[in-house]
């Protein structure tokens, strides 16, 4: 039915539970988000106007969510790790008119709006933020009831920025009637969220493009939400077993912190309510994968997609009779694999990966004609990755084309070797990429973060090098591997590997063995 209908016919229904342990109903959640609504347009908000947040995982989001879904804005959730300079350069490009901060970020947010030069009467904080209005003062008077002259709004997200600033992705506002667009989401199925059945776990942050859309398309299903604020592993599965939550979203990480849990931590919960756990964003090891699928059954769903384009996906019954496949294209969306000349690359053979998606509105990267045109082929649009399809027509990636190495004129993808290091005992997290070379240009470097109890040594060098020559050929694998404490992953699992890649182009790496 869509959220707002599911509000108006079971009012008192379960919509939230926030990370405080506090219960929001539909009703309440929907008078919550008019008000917002009222209170943007008292200031001027129009329909087409962007508005922007800075807050960790709460009700508060999905308010500021729901006002923008039925009132025609775009909505930019922002990344409350960014610094200042991050943060300001989104709020100047997106044309943010409102922006809403978390007392808990206060001192980013302040310095990012000083730059940003947004003006104090359009500021609004959950808390206490010096120099921002409370939050109250947008919603205080303001109607609980639903707003007139309805229209759909969208969120324009931004790129992670791995390779560069991040670029807004925005699309035109569809012109349907709300409640239409709220009931049609198109993911709900193949995500296993039923009409009115379950409980959903948000344990990403909401910033990102994953969490909070696939804990939006549960909301429109009439299924409730339980929300995280910081992830940890042990909490995940005591939340599973509180609420009986029977679907989630996640990233590999979060598989590997899982896995590494104590055997007695592990069994000491009970997971029988999960019937889907949806994963994505990042590549998984066939040996993760497996080892979680042996844990929690054949109910994980692998997507591959991103916010311009979805999507493949594959359920656990199927990976495992094709491992490391992504899947086959969802119902309405078209797949290509082209060479370098634009040719279309026979089965088995890695090329740019392009996708159309018929369904949905084309995008645009917002202020960057260039940047769009250059992702396009016709219809099809591409973000970088670079994959194969089998003879039966299952999707094998490889990398994204700006993390490829060239050594000796040969294409080695780095995450074929990360699969093969995560498989080894010692290995927590790891980037490979290239670093230059004289005679082939570029050869393969891998940094690991080790696992707890495992000492770094040349010795522990020598035995990774070793454990992936004797997995894949010697040309693909780690000429030295250097060792850090941390690898740099923001929260929904994506490896910022350009932040150690540039040490190593600009001389100014140190070997930490």
């Amino acid at each position: 039915m869509g959220f707002w209908k599911w509000a108006e016919a079971e009012p008192d229904r379960l919509a939230v539970v926030d990370p405080e342990g506090r219960e929001i109903s539909f009703g309440e959640l929907a008078a919550r988000s008019n008000r917002v609504l009222h209170g943007l347009r008292s200031l001027g908000v129009q329909v087409g106007d962007s508005i922007a947040v800075l807050m960790p995982n709460g009700t508060a989001v999905l308010d500021f969510f729901l006002a923008a879904s039925q009132g025609g804005l775009y909505l930019t959730t922002i990344n409350f790790r960014l610094m200042p300079d991050e943060i300001s350069y989104v709020l100047a490009d997106s044309g943010a008119g409102v922006f809403v901060a978390h007392e808990r970020v206060a001192a980013v947010a302040r310095a990012a709006v000083e730059r940003a030069s947004v003006p104090l009467e359009r500021r609004f904080a959950v808390g206490d933020v010096p120099g921002f209005r409370s939050l109250e003062d947008l919603t205080r008077g303001q109607p609980a009831t639903r707003p007139e002259d309805r229209r759909p709004g969208d969120r324009m997200q931004y790129t992670s920025g791995t390779t560069g600033r991040p670029k807004g992705i925005r699309r035109p506002l569809d012109d349907a009637d709300v409640d239409v667009v709220a009931a049609r989401p198109l993911t709900g199925p193949v995500f296993g969220l039923k009409a009115g059945q379950g409980v959903h776990l948000v344990c990403g942050p909401m910033y990102h493009s994953a969490p909070l859309s696939v804990g939006a398309v549960a909301l429109h299903h009439g299924i409730p939400l339980v929300l995280m604020d910081k992830w940890s592993p042990e909490e995940t599965l005591r939340l599973i077993e509180r609420y009986r939550v029977t679907t989630t979203h996640m990233v590999p990480t979060m598989f590997h912190r899982l896995l590494a849990l104590p055997e007695e931590t592990k069994s000491r919960y009970d997971l029988s309510s999960l019937e889907t756990v949806v994963h994505g964003a990042a590549p998984v090891s066939r040996d993760v994968k497996r080892r979680m699928i042996e844990w929690w059954g054949p109910i994980l769903y692998e997507y591959f997609g991103s916010t311009e384009v979805a999507g493949c996906g594959v359920s656990s019954k199927d990976w495992l009779e094709h491992p490391g496949t992504v899947g086959k294209p969802w119902p309405g969306i078209e797949l290509e694999i082209v060479d370098s000349d634009g040719n279309p690359c026979p089965p088995g053979v890695p090329g740019r990966v392009y996708m159309s998606h018929v369904q949905r509105l084309p995008f645009e990267y917002y202020k960057s004609p260039e940047k769009t045109a250059a992702s396009r082929r016709g219809n099809f649009v591409t973000v970088g990755d670079i994959g194969y399809v089998d003879e039966e027509g299952w999707l094998y990636p490889c990398d994204r084309e700006a993390n490829m190495i060239i050594s000796g004129g040969v294409n080695i993808y780095p995450a074929e070797v990360e699969a093969v290091l995560l498989e080894h005992p010692a290995v927590a997290d790891v980037a490979v990429f290239g670093i230059p070379n004289e005679d082939w240009g570029e050869e393969v470097k891998a940094v690991v973060e080790p696992r707890a109890g495992h000492e770094t040594s040349s010795d522990l060098e020598r035995e990774l090098i070793e454990f992936t020559r004797s997995r894949i050929a010697h040309y693909k694998c780690p000429r030295s591997v250097d060792f850090r404490e941390h690898l740099p992953r923001d929260d929904n699992g994506k490896l910022y590997k350009r932040r150690i890649r540039d040490e190593y182009w600009e001389g100014r790496a140190s070997r930490l063995v």
